[in-house]
């Protein structure tokens, strides 16, 4: 019996053109494994409601077919679920793809599909509301929403917008309490992770894994701008956790109370939080499609 299977596209995530998006689906997905169908989001939150619908009919799995944000507003449809989460990443960062080594060309990324297995991985909570890569605050929180409000997207948009932001976003103080932890720290970036990089191969926690039932957080302090390119440079050589101006901590589950309410991210989508913010991980809550390891 074929297994159903969902393709939810995100239009306006990355910079590829979606329109021949469903063609190379057909050309490229095992028809003899499943039945799929394929729709395009038409506003923010319509990925959530077209999830809901098709775990409410026992689909085997929904693709994200989008970015992290993409990813997060349909996983979390999907958490405690038996339909899984399957993606193909076509946005900026692609954060949590790039941590379960999917492909980033899109067809590989379907063959991977149609030679894939289940696993089981753990998803964060932010004051109630799921995050499945990253959350933080601090200067990613700060270009997230530069981002958000531009109309240019792909990775280079996102580097414009962290060059220009260096030089006017101002460091907050923050307190972190929690299992054995009370930190105070004016922080430059601060980062909960539940898998490892931000997207692009920028490992902001390389020790994170999405299967310990730990979150790893990131606290960088200010830095002058002559350490940038050592900076950037651990970042993508995954040793960023040894750098001087970092502090690596871990824990179930935190609380972060900062000077004032302002911007905050969900893998890399940006909202408003207040001043008290609970982080916690959620063990073993999401079905994800990853290649076959055997």
């Amino acid at each position: 019996m074929k297994k159903k299977i969902a393709f939810i596209i995100n239009p306006k995530s990355g910079t590829i053109d979606k329109k021949v998006l469903p063609d190379i689906i057909e050309e490229e997905i095992d028809s003899s494994q499943f039945d799929y169908n394929v729709e395009f989001t038409k506003y923010r939150g319509n990925g959530s409601e077209l999830a809901a619908s098709f775990v409410k009919n026992s689909y085997y799995a929904v693709i994200a077919v989008g970015g992290d944000g993409t990813v997060n507003e349909i996983a979390k449809e999907l958490i405690h679920n038996n339909t899984a989460l399957g993606i193909l990443p076509i946005g900026s960062g692609n954060g949590l793809a790039r941590h379960l080594n999917i492909p980033m060309n899109f067809r590989k990324a379907i063959q991977a599909l149609n030679n894939s297995e289940i696993i089981t991985i753990d998803y964060g909570l932010v004051n109630e509301h799921p995050f499945f890569c990253t959350c933080g605050t601090g200067f990613d929180a700060y270009v997230s929403l530069e981002f958000a409000k531009g109309q240019k997207r792909g990775i280079m948009a996102y580097i414009e917008k962290m060059i220009t932001g260096y030089f006017s976003y101002k460091p907050q103080n923050y307190h972190l309490q929690g299992e054995g932890i009370d930190l105070k720290s004016k922080a430059f970036v601060l980062t909960f992770a539940n898998a490892s990089q931000w997207g692009n191969n920028a490992y902001i926690a390389p020790q994170a894994s999405v299967q310990d039932g730990m979150l790893d957080i990131s606290v960088m302090s200010n830095f002058p701008v002559i350490a940038i390119p050592s900076i950037a440079l651990q970042l993508f050589t995954k040793t960023i956790d040894k750098d001087l101006f970092m502090t690596t901590l871990r824990a179930r589950e935190i609380k972060l109370i900062r000077e004032e309410s302002g911007p905050f991210h969900y893998d890399g989508e940006p909202y408003e939080e207040g001043k008290e913010i609970n982080v916690r991980i959620v063990p073993e809550g999401l079905k994800v499609l990853v290649k076959k390891r055997f």
